[in-house]
């Protein structure tokens, strides 16, 4: 069965403009014109990805962000945010809130549907069984799960995409570009905070394992190197 994406839009042209080329590209979709009733049917339908306007009626799309985030069965669903032209706050405080990407109005239905596609493949458990040991960090590939002291760390697929990046290269200083290439897959021209954003939210989650990564002044940042640590 095809994969089933949530619009939640509050403009109908731009409703129905997604909703077209979702399901030429061989999506089902399901839509919702205000925040209160996309937020149900979330819940509702289990989507596998959502596409949210942030300005909307009934809930603003921050407050279905955090809601989705702080619900155990939809922590790790892909959001992709759509913002208004040049609001880079909007887009900063999507990231704050838990959102995996953005695109700002106007945008290419094309575009759109290329990142929603990479958000899914990074959000599907991989085959190979590979798994990082960092101190008491312990990163799961298969089933995309993180632990700090055993404790199930609860992360968007962005989140954990960064920090296996980052806990595959330890000692190396990486710089935000790179990682918005490498992570992101594509170039963010000029949105590198958007890198300091998910990294502050990093730190927040690893609690007594932020000290893993640092901060290079001027060029990145960097993974800890640990005497002992494996991977697999």
């Amino acid at each position: 069965m095809s994969e089933l994406v949530m619009v939640i839009e509050d403009e109908k042209e731009i409703r129905d403009l997604l909703k077209y080329n979702l399901e030429r590209e061989g999506f089902r979709v399901a839509t919702a014109a205000d925040g209160e009733q996309g937020l149900q049917q979330i819940f509702a339908s289990r989507p596998a990805a959502v596409v949210l306007d942030l300005m909307l009626p009934g809930r603003s799309g921050l407050e279905i962000l955090r809601e989705v985030r702080e619900e155990p069965a939809t922590h790790d669903l892909p959001v992709l945010v759509l913002t208004a032209r040049g609001a880079e706050m909007d887009k900063l405080l999507g990231f704050e809130h838990g959102a995996d990407d953005y695109l700002t109005k106007p945008f290419s239905p094309r575009e759109l549907i290329a990142r929603l596609r990479a958000l899914l493949r990074r959000s599907q458990p991989v085959k190979n069984d590979t798994s990082i040991t960092r101190g008491t960090l312990k990163l799961e590939s298969h089933s995309r799960e993180a632990t700090v002291a055993g404790v199930r760390l609860t992360l968007t697929p962005r989140e954990f995409d960064l920090l296996v990046f980052l806990a595959r290269h330890p000692g190396r200083v990486v710089s935000r570009d790179e990682l918005l290439r490498k992570v992101w897959g594509y170039d963010y021209v000029g949105e590198t905070r958007t890198v300091d954003v998910h990294v502050r939210r990093l730190r927040m989650k690893l609690g007594e394992e932020a000290r893993l990564i640092e901060t290079v002044t001027g060029a990145g940042y960097k993974f800890l190197a640990l005497e002992r640590e494996t991977a697999s």
